[in-house]
């Protein structure tokens, strides 16, 4: 029986138009409801005690109690801004680009693109688990991007270094070995934990796609962190091995595996 075990993947802003506050005494407010909201009223004890007028603190000194979460701005469903698919208007085409990701901009891994259904959001990844902290040379797989829907389940492009699957510069899926030699290398990537090839890995086939090899899998992984039913797909390019795959849950699987597979079918590097 074999198995691989997993590896591990390793703003708020504020600014102020306000004038540095003056060693005189600040002058009296005429009407406090007319304040800036950049600004806390504060005053002295002996101003308390006295009554006198408040004195104004930039907010930039404070420490916010409250902020706008970064990763709900970003949790927007995709048909919001990403174009219709030109092969199937239902969905949306995602065309990753520099700005997207830290490998994409350090040119450690090739544009790719896929659609979506326009119900889908796109999740933040964890710094330690996009890789942008060892590109352009990182040693282990990272996540380049998320999407899901809590209905249908979630996609996400992984991408490990050729290295780590073979010393041939720039090799095809061909020059690395079989189908199961590359998904048993980076199957706990598909799962989140393991991967028992002999117990899960139920089809492979190879397609071809212009120039380009890609490896397809179907697994069905009961014990997986990601979703017990995986499609997915891999090739080579460059330095980087990448692997697309969309899961889903017992629950989403019969009605979502038809949409899961367009996904998947339509990934392309």
């Amino acid at each position: 029986m074999a198995s691989a075990s997993v590896s591990s993947l390793s703003t708020i802003f504020s600014s102020s138009n306000s004038k540095p506050l003056s060693s005189t005494k600040p002058k009296p407010s005429s009407s406090s409801s007319s304040l800036s909201p950049l600004f806390l009223q504060s005053s002295s004890r002996r101003q308390f005690l006295k009554g006198s007028s408040t004195v104004l603190l930039p907010l930039t000194t404070l420490i916010p109690l409250h902020s706008p979460s970064l990763s709900l701005a970003k949790e927007v469903e995709v048909g919001s801004y990403l174009p219709l698919s030109s092969s199937d208007p239902s969905f949306v085409l995602f065309q990753a680009s520099s700005k997207d990701t830290p490998a994409l901009r350090a040119g450690n891994v090739q544009p790719y693109k896929f659609v979506l259904p326009p119900t889908w959001k796109q999740l933040r990844i964890a710094n330690i688990l996009s890789g942008n902290y060892c590109q352009p040379k990182c040693a282990e797989p990272w996540i380049e991007v998320k999407f899901e829907d809590e209905k249908q389940g979630k996609v996400q492009v992984v991408a490990s270094p050729l290295i780590r699957l073979t010393n041939k510069p720039n090799a095809t899926l061909e020059d690395i070995g079989s189908p199961e030699k590359v998904i048993g290398s980076l199957g706990p990537f598909v799962t989140g934990n393991t991967l028992d090839l002999d117990e899960e890995l139920v089809e492979t086939s190879v397609e071809k796609i212009g120039d380009q090899t890609y490896y397809r899998y179907v697994l069905e992984t009961p014990f997986a962190l990601t979703g017990s039913h995986n499609i997915a797909k891999a090739t080579a390019k460059g330095n980087t091995v990448i692997l697309f795959v969309a899961s889903a849950n017992d629950k989403q699987w019969p009605t979502s595996k038809k949409t899961l597979k367009a996904i998947v079918d339509s990934f392309q590097v």
